[in-house]
């Protein structure tokens, strides 16, 4: 093998690439990227054997063929040279790579023992905007368990059904969902669960990106087709919750506020949380048309403050996680919000004030 590139392009391909790359002393060709350059194309690919990222990079193929090497130490090295054109080749099971004023040698393992990154069917495929997907991941990917002990919420839920995708994600103390529009209506319904290291490897790719994307998925696996760079993925196995029946339908207590005053209501009063606990009460006063944010510390003090508030129905009041409800009003996307109560043991709706695609639902802590 023998190809040359720039700097610039080689390195980005690394930079997408190289994250999946994990340490794996029982399998180290998993540590490596393979390089395979073949009919006049470069391209990078890893794998953690979950999860499969090829990037192809713009250069010239001398020569084709392919080999593995390390995938951090070649990035690091690859992201401390000047902007130039590097060549790379393969001599006596090494790596050569050569710019103007440097040469290094990086020895690494044959391409014949790197694990295949499967293709998926295109049974089903589904094309939507870069940055609406990322946002869409990112307002629901926090919500999502890290328990090995209940796979089925260890991912983020897609829905696909009419002209939306909706994305769902849950610990089972608060849970998110995210509507999108679809670029063409799906052709019936199809849902599958997708791992959250998945979902974090692809919002980050999707920071750089700015065309559509592909989505092809079937029963066990998903590819998110960049152009250039292409993520596949296996799905989690399992059914995902009946989430719909938990979403409160009706509530004794409507209030809407200023989305960005109660943030900072509720970030003052969190530095009076008790210690190893994350709990404040918030109490609805409709005749006074205000919310009262109180916390209590035996050890630094306590606080209590006012906000103006719009509410509809009975006085009422919950205590929620501070955290779980900041994670909810950051990622609403709207100046003002909804929150919606019925009782101090039943979860609460946090909302877009105006009816959006967003909505955000928290268990209260019982007292």
């Amino acid at each position: 093998m023998k190809v040359t590139c720039t700097q610039e392009n080689l390195a980005k391909g690394l930079s997408l690439v190289s994250h999946v790359a994990s340490k794996n002393i029982t399998l180290p060709i998993l540590n490596n990227v393979l390089i395979r350059a073949e009919q006049g194309v470069i391209k990078l690919l890893t794998t953690n054997l979950e999860i499969g990222i090829i990037c192809q990079v713009r250069g010239k193929v001398e020569q084709e063929g392919a080999f593995t090497v390390q995938a951090k130490t070649l990035s690091d090295y690859v992201n401390l040279l000047p902007k130039e054109n590097i060549e790379m080749e393969v001599v006596d099971q090494n790596l050569k790579i050569k710019g103007k004023k440097s040469k290094t040698v990086m020895k690494g393992l044959e391409s014949s023992e790197f694990p295949l990154i499967p293709e998926v069917e295109a049974k089903q495929k589904f094309d939507i905007p870069a940055e609406t997907l990322r946002r869409a991941l990112s307002n629901v990917a926090f919500a999502v368990a890290y328990d090995e002990t209940r796979p089925e919420i260890s991912g983020v839920y897609f829905n696909f059904e009419g002209g939306n995708l909706t994305a769902v994600a849950t610990d089972s103390y608060r849970l998110a969902e995210k509507k999108v529009a679809l670029a063409k209506p799906a052709s019936g319904q199809h849902s599958v669960i997708v791992p959250i290291r998945t979902i974090q490897e692809l919002v980050r790719i999707l920071g750089d990106y700015d065309e559509p994307v592909s989505i092809v998925c079937n029963e066990n696996q998903i590819l998110f087709d960049l152009g250039e760079t292409k993520l596949t993925s296996r799905v989690i196995e399992g059914q995902y919750p009946d989430y719909q029946q938990i979403i409160p339908k009706e509530y004794r207590t409507k209030v809407t506020v200023d989305t960005q005053e109660l943030i900072n209501t509720v970030k003052r009063a969190s530095l009076f949380c008790k210690p190893g606990g994350n709990d404040i009460v918030l109490k609805f006063e409709k005749t006074a048309g205000q919310i009262t944010v109180n916390t209590t510390n035996a050890q630094v003090g306590e606080s209590e403050a006012v906000q103006e508030a719009a509410i509809e129905g009975d006085d009422n009041h919950i205590v929620f996680n501070y955290r779980y409800l900041l994670d909810g009003l950051q990622n609403l996307g709207s100046t003002s919000c909804v929150m919606e109560i019925n009782s101090n043991l039943s979860p609460g709706l946090v909302k877009p004030a105006k009816e959006g695609d967003y909505l955000y639902i928290i268990m209260p802590i019982k007292q």
